[in-house]
């Protein structure tokens, strides 16, 4: 039976990057409250990392883990298990979080904190429409990702969430162009810079009078940019007028032509027609920021925009790498431990990809602090034959030539209440 090399050769390297804690954490959780047939927390984790990473099924990953000796059950037992360790992935989830967001800023101005922010759905199978939506913020300055919210279907695209602290800067598309979720990032401190569509955020001028988007936006040439002092209009609901600039820019004719293409394409599909001023609107690329003039020029917002396609990419990564959206159970327990476990694995991805240029030739990189406690068992870390989810020193020694110590993992890092994984279940 063939898996993904991480479940073999590379499963140490992997424990090496996760807290130190494992066994702590899965009795908290009630993940692991019973070894009979699952003899530690690390081997149930890499039952989890074998069904929900790897993609085998429950039968296959209880035969694949009878024959490597990492654990002993059934598919139906191994299905309870599993469904058990949905909050433990969370929690796991968060931890690798917080120990990312630790990560040094380089190559960026230290005191610029921009969070790419944007959501992707997942659907059980036979599903015709969204039962899940993984909420991602992505620093731009390590290009890491640092903050997921997986929420139901009714958890849509809004700064409201996840958890933005003050000065982070926050970029979203059209789809954050709410005024709740942009007061909201305002009350938390955090800046926005979010595209608008010319319908959804009425705008005013600062002294509470009408503001004629489509008619202020006419007065720019091709390739000009307009700036103007505006404010979103107050809602019913209690929702504040928050000040901000309305910063726009005219699009080349071609550009224009393009998106209004696009436009037609997608009504005509759905048997409509788009409304004039849609059509009007797309010569334009138009964003509400409340940065302040002095700490980023009309054009400089413009350009950071632009890096919106960096978390684009890291969704690419998700769907086509990991296949995030493919789910493969319809019990939402299951639907939980999948999307944690792949979410992990992205991180552990992340953090790999940042040290590949500190890698030795055996394919481990520099050690990490010692923890106290956390030394592997010289068994194999399950206390099963054959081991499964440690790593004995002499075993890596003979696989990796020459290793004869064993692998440090990372402690537990501190909780921070502005870096967490959010886990909403329906």
């Amino acid at each position: 039976m063939k898996t993904i090399p991480a479940l073999h050769d590379d499963w140490p390297l992997l424990l090496s990057l996760l807290p130190a804690d494992l066994e702590a954490t899965a009795k908290e959780t009630g993940a692991l409250q019973r070894k009979r047939g699952v003899p530690s927390a690390q081997a149930l984790l890499r039952l989890a990392f074998a069904y929900a990473y790897a993609g085998l099924s429950l039968r296959a990953t209880a035969t694949w883990a009878r024959k490597t000796g990492v654990a002993f059950l059934s598919d139906v037992a191994l299905l309870q298990r599993l469904r058990h360790a949905a909050t433990w992935a969370g929690r796991l989830l968060a931890q690798q979080l917080a120990h990312q967001a630790a990560r040094p800023r380089e190559r960026w101005p230290a005191g610029l904190q921009v969070r790419l922010i944007d959501a992707t759905t997942a659907s059980r199978p036979g599903s015709q429409g969204t039962d899940f939506r993984v909420h991602l913020h992505f620093d731009l300055g390590t290009l890491t990702i640092t903050d997921i919210t997986v929420t139901d279907a009714q958890g849509g695209e809004s700064f409201q969430q996840g958890t933005l602290a003050a000065g982070e800067i926050a970029v979203g598309d059209r789809g954050y162009a709410h005024r709740a979720g942009i007061a909201a990032a305002t009350a938390a401190g955090a800046p926005v810079i979010v595209r608008l569509n010319w319908q959804n955020v009425p705008l005013q001028r600062r002294d509470g009078t009408a503001f004629d988007l489509l008619a202020h936006l006419r007065s720019l040439g091709a390739g000009e940019i307009g700036e103007w002092e505006v404010q979103t209009a107050p809602a019913k609901e209690g929702i504040p007028a928050v000040p901000g600039r309305l910063i726009a820019v005219r699009k080349s004719p071609q550009a224009a032509e393009k998106s209004r293409r696009k436009l037609l394409a997608a009504a005509r599909k759905k048997g409509k027609t788009p409304d004039a001023r849609t059509l009007e609107a797309a010569e334009y690329v138009f964003v509400f920021t409340t940065v302040p003039a002095e700490e980023l020029s009309a054009l400089s917002v413009l350009e950071l925009y632009r890096f919106r396609w960096q978390i684009e990419l890291a969704f690419k990564r998700l769907k086509g790498v990991l296949a995030l959206d493919e789910l493969t159970a319809k019990d939402p327990a299951l639907c939980r431990l999948f999307l944690c476990i792949k979410l992990l694995g992205a991180l552990l991805v992340e953090q790999l990809s940042h040290r590949w240029v500190d890698f030795s030739p055996w394919g481990y990189g520099p050690p990490a602090p010692p923890v106290a406690g956390a030394g592997l068992s010289s068994d194999g870390g399950d206390g099963g034959p054959g081991g499964g989810g440690g790593v004995d020193a002499g075993a890596v020694g003979r696989r990796r030539r020459g290793v004869g110590t064993r692998v440090p993992r990372h402690p537990a890092p501190a909780p921070e209440p502005s870096r967490r994984s959010h886990l909403v279940c329906p």
